[in-house]
Order: C-alpha cells, then structure tokens, then sequence
C-alpha cells in the first residue's frame, strides 16, 4: 500500500492507494505540539509499502521565524547585500510598509577578502584568508547553529567557495553549511545569496525532523518514506534533509498534483486550483496539464529561487478570523484560530469568529454532521463568536456578519487567482476551477462568479486532495545550471554538451527515471526569463518556442531581436502509479433531505445529497448541499452539476 499523509494547520489528512488503485482516506485532528503524533494516529495499524509525506515544518519555521541561528561567510563588500535586495518596495504605495528582515543578524555576517567576476579570479583567496575567516567564524558568539556561504560568482566559478567551505567543515564538523554553488548554482547574485541563507536556517530543524521520523516510520514497519518538495516531486528523508529550502511548499504541492489527476480524469487540462484548508487558501494554476513551475517567488517575504509549483498564498482559510479595523472595515485573517483552540464552532475553547463560524451560521455546514475525526459543531458557540464583532455596518445579526465574513474571504481568493491567472496572460474564463480542502468547494460558486468563470470541477475525496497528490506523486530530482550563452552561433553539439553533465547526475540520483530537459531563455537585455522544454538540440527550436512562451505570457515576441540562454535545467523523473476513482459503490440518484440557509441575503430551502456516495449521471439543481466524510460542497443557485464516472461533480452556469 502506498501512502500519503498532509499534515496541515487544522487536520492530518491520508490517503491509503491500494495495489489496484483503490482509495481509502482518513482524516485526524493536527497535533501543533508534535506533528508526528496526528500522523501516526491517522497511519493507525495500515501496511504501507511508501510512504509519502507533505510537511509544513519548512513553511512554519520561515512564517514564524523559528529556525537556526545562522551566520553568512561572503565576499568582501557585499556584506549588505541581504538588506539592499533589489531596492523595491515591499508594497508600492505604502512608504512605511518594510520588507521581511533577513534571516542573519548583519552581526553575524562574515566578509571574506575574495573576488571572481565573469571570466575568473580577479582576487585570490589566500591560505591565510582561510584561516582568519575560520577563526572569525568560531569567535561568533552566540556560537551559529548553521552557516551559509555566498561569495560573488561562486555559480560559474565555485574554486573560492568549495575550498573555503571545505576549510569551515573540516574545523566546524557539527554545523551544517550551505553553499551557494550547492543550493542554487545559478547568477542573481541576491537571490542565490538569500535561498543559501533560507537552506542554512532551515537545514538543521528539518534534518532533526526527517530523522526522528524516519526512526519511527521504520519502527512501525513501513519500507520507504519520501517527503514532497515544492517542485511537485519527492525525495528521499537524507537528499530532503540537505534540501531543506526545497520543502518550502511541501504540503501545498501535493493538492495541485491532486488537481492535476482529477483534471485528466475528466478530460480537462487548464484549471485554476484553490486549496481552501484550515489556516489558508492556496490558489494555483495547471495548464496544458502541467502544473506551473515558478523559480522566482517569496516564502514569508523571503526570496527563494528554487523549482516550485506556482502557489499564491492568502490567509483565507476556514480557521482565519474576522475582526474589525480602525476604520470600521471587516477584515479576515491572517490571524488563524488553527487546530487548537480552533474556530469557536469546535467546543475547544475559541472565542473568536473565523470562516468556519460564519459558514456554520449561514447553515452550510450542519452541526449534526461530524466535521473530521471527533470533532462536532456547536452552532451557538459559533453565534456567540460573530455577535462578539457588533454591528459591520448595517449588519448586525449573525446571519448578515457570516455573510459578509464570507464574502470578505471569496474575494480575497479571488484576487490570489488573479495574480496566478490574469497577471501571466491567461484568462480565467477559458479554464475550470477546482476548489478543495476542507472549506473550499463552500465557496466555489461565489469565487468562479467574482472571475467570470462557467465550469467549476469539484473532486473526490476534496478534503484530502492533497494527501491523494502525495500518494501518487513522482519520484523527482531538479538540477540546474548556468549556461550564459546567445542562440545566434550555438551549436547543437555545445548543447549537448553543456546538458550532458546535467542528465548524467539525474541518471545517477535518478536510476531508470525519465529525463526532461529546459532552456531559461530571454531577449538579450531583458530581466527576467521564460523557461520552455528542450526536446532536440537543436538551437531554432528553442527559440521557436520562447517566441510562443513569451507571446502567450507577455503579449508580443519580437521576432527579430537576438535570444540568450541563461540557464540549463534537467528533471529527472518517475511517475507514481494512478489512482482509480470510480467506485462502484456510488449508487444515491436523488437528496436525503433538505434544510434552510442563507445565500445572498435569503433564506432558501437547500437539498442535502450524500457527496462520496453520489451515482455516475446524477444532476444536481443549485441550491443544493453536498455533505461529505472530509468536505462540504455547495452548489450556488444558477449553477448546475453532474456527477462524472470517476466521482467529481463538474459544476456549469446555467
């Protein structure tokens, strides 16, 4: 059996993939205090032949600034280079807003008297250099619990940092150190100098973590444990634990490669994607079947250049909570009420109101109905929360409060699926929405009205979507290298030669895996780049399709104007086995009941349908409520399903 597990901010989610493909899933409680004990609660007694593991403890430690102390070795002169990044502003029109502070106190940063510009060594690093820095390193007190090491243009000629970060293993043999050629072997000499600092913070909380797990799984008789990365793939514990900056967006991968499948399964291949969980909402975007790939993005302001899937945060989920500004403006998040104690509906002593009070007050949720594991809704307890805001304008019942808490929270996933969609040239009205997570089909219809949308795709199991990406993720390895070259006069032997090293390290870390291969490409000149897949070596080709790519994204691609390589990457790869989601078993064709709630103002009476047992063919007429084992739908008025052969309910305006 092949497992997946997402340890999430509120619950633990599993999905257990049998030998035939078959599906079992369940769902626990998160224990914040040690993840491990929710985990294994929810492994329970299985026999598990992998498994695979979504982890936040990389997310959490950057959001909540709880990793190593660190200290940073780098090249004389550019000891500022943390705090001057890029010299934009953390938000355009706000002058007093500032950007995440680094990781390293500026204390702790360390010059070496060093230089390597593009052709070489311009200054040489000297023996007696070495030691003085070693000794500078150990007279640091308090003592660093992890190094990074980031000297100029260490990514094209790395002799200075290997030599100088061999010096500091040799004398410092129980601090990990990260080095910049090793991290992210690439130019953009702040971004590669700010994921290496990242990698050091983290590297010694997730290597404890990895271990200790890895202890205990085996212990417990599973035979192979992998953790997801952020690139959509898995790694074994020892390679994850030396790439810790990869596991940024560990657990939030694993729901787009959930997505990903569903989309295949009902013959859709452009969807946006919303992960609506406990703690927030996680907007995304596959397109031609692939999820998208983002190598420049932030994690908790920080920037951190390594392969990930596209994911635009926002702290919307079911456990954020509402509260009224200065101004008399209702906001909700980013503060959560997470797994303990919880939004007030859970009877675990929260107080305050969240998402999930407000869809409880409106009656989308029903209390008689069990919500996860053993926790049951207290419909009063949630009313008493909203009625602790007072009046929000002319809203002063808790109806008219949940309704606009909801509202508040729809159109702050609406804008994150803007900036995934809109903003890189793609219009949402041309692709399906996938909402999941415990609380996002509730708000599907609401959020694919607000971006003009007509076809939302509710999955199975939508509660554990994400469990299930891990279950049947692939076995992946990323490498990447800088490859500074125009296309005008490459030839297609110099391009394979310069892949070559790169496709013999996949086949080495990845036996037997297949091999793709990308060209970061841009106009000569430009800033920023547009990566496109490199299926021959062939020169013309390359730039036929970053003419397309860059067409699509940006609107126009001079044809006439000369195109460079920046950089090489190489994916190796080895797909996990599919999932089967057709259940015989699904044989309900009309409601169990109905029941009153309030959409838009209105009482309407809503029929309830039984969601993981509904038969292939059904239609479903909005208003109407499907209640299932991890999740709750809602099917809005004007909008219409119908139940697929593999169980996902695809969702039109009518």
């Amino acid at each position: 059996m092949r497992v997946g597990v997402d340890v999430g901010g509120t619950f633990t989610d599993l999905v257990a993939l049998a030998a035939d493909g078959t599906i079992e899933v369940r769902k626990v409680a998160t224990t914040p205090a040690d993840p491990t004990v929710g985990l294994f609660q929810a492994l329970g007694a299985l026999a598990i032949e992998v498994l695979i593991h979504g982890t936040t403890i990389a997310t959490n430690a950057l959001l909540e600034r709880r990793g190593a102390r660190i200290a940073l070795v780098t090249t004389k002169g550019f000891e500022d280079l943390l705090w001057l990044r890029r010299q934009d502003r953390a938000a355009l029109y706000d002058l007093a807003r500032d950007h995440a502070p680094p990781l390293v106190a500026r204390s702790d940063v360390v010059a070496v008297a060093e230089r390597t510009g593009p052709e070489g060594v311009l200054e040489p690093l000297g023996e007696d250099e070495v030691v003085r820095v070693v000794a500078a390193v150990r007279a640091l007190s308090p003592a660093p619990e992890a190094l990074a090491v980031a000297l100029l243009f260490a990514f094209r000629h790395p002799r200075h940092e290997r030599r100088l970060v061999a010096a500091l293993r040799d004398a410092l043999p129980d601090i990990p150190i990260a080095a910049s050629h090793e991290v992210l072997p690439v130019f953009r000499e702040f971004e590669r100098a700010s994921t290496t600092t990242v990698e050091a913070y983290l590297r010694p909380k997730v290597a404890a973590y990895l271990g200790r797990l890895e202890r205990e799984v085996r212990a417990r008789g599973v035979g192979t444990l992998r953790v997801m990365t952020s690139s959509g793939g898995t790694l074994p514990p020892g390679a994850a634990a030396t790439r810790a900056a990869s596991l940024a967006l560990s657990g939030p991968a694993g729901g787009v490669v959930g997505a990903r499948l569903v989309g295949a399964a009902v013959g859709l291949s452009d969807l946006l994607t919303l992960d609506m969980g406990g703690t927030s909402a996680d907007a995304s975007l596959v397109t031609g079947g692939t999820p998208l790939a983002d190598s420049g993005g932030t994690v908790a302001g920080l920037a951190l250049a390594l392969p990930a899937v596209l994911i635009e945060t926002v702290s919307a989920g079911g456990g954020s909570i509402a509260r009224v500004d200065e101004g008399g403006a209702l906001k909700v998040g980013p503060e959560s009420a997470g797994a303990v104690p919880g939004p007030a509906c859970y009877g675990r002593g929260g107080e305050r109101p969240t998402v999930t009070d407000a869809c409880l007050a409106l009656r989308w949720l029903d209390a008689q109905h069990p919500l996860a594991d053993a926790v049951r809704l207290d419909r009063d307890a949630g009313e008493r929360a909203l009625r602790s805001l007072g009046s929000v304008g002319e809203a002063s019942d808790p109806a008219s409060i949940a309704a606009g808490i909801v509202a508040v929270a729809a159109a702050v996933m609406a804008r994150a699926l803007k900036r995934v969609s809109v903003a890189r040239g793609l219009d949402p009205r041309r692709m399906g929405l996938l909402p999941f997570g415990g609380a996002g089909p509730l708000v599907g219809c609401r959020v694919a009205e607000a971006l003009g949308m007509r076809t939302i795709v509710i999955p199975p199991h939508p509660g554990a979507l994400s469990a299930l990406g891990l279950a049947c993720a692939a076995e992946r390895v990323d490498l990447l290298a800088s490859f500074h070259r125009p296309l005008e006069g490459l030839s297609s032997q110099e391009l394979g030669m310069a892949f070559a090293p790169l496709v013999e390290e996949g086949r080495r870390q990845l036996p037997g895996g297949a091999l793709l291969r990308y060209a970061d490409c841009r106009f000569a000149g430009q800033g920023y780049e547009v990566t496109v897949p490199v299926a021959a070596d062939d020169p013309r080709r390359i730039r036929d399709a970053f003419l397309v790519e860059h067409r699509a994204r940006f609107g126009h691609a001079e044809s006439e104007q000369r195109v460079e390589i920046v950089n090489l990457r190489a994916v190796a790869l080895r797909d996990g086995p599919p999932p089967r989601f057709g259940d015989a078993r699904r044989v309900v064709q009309r409601p169990g009941a109905s029941r009153p709630v309030v959409l838009r103002g209105a009482r309407v009476s809503a029929s309830v349908w039984a969601l993981d047992d509904l038969a292939a063919g059904v239609t479903i007429a909005g208003p109407a409520i499907l209640a299932g084992r991890n999740a709750t739908a809602l099917i809005e008025p004007g909008w219409r399903g119908t139940v697929h052969p593999c169980g996902a309910v695809l969702v039109e305006r009518t």
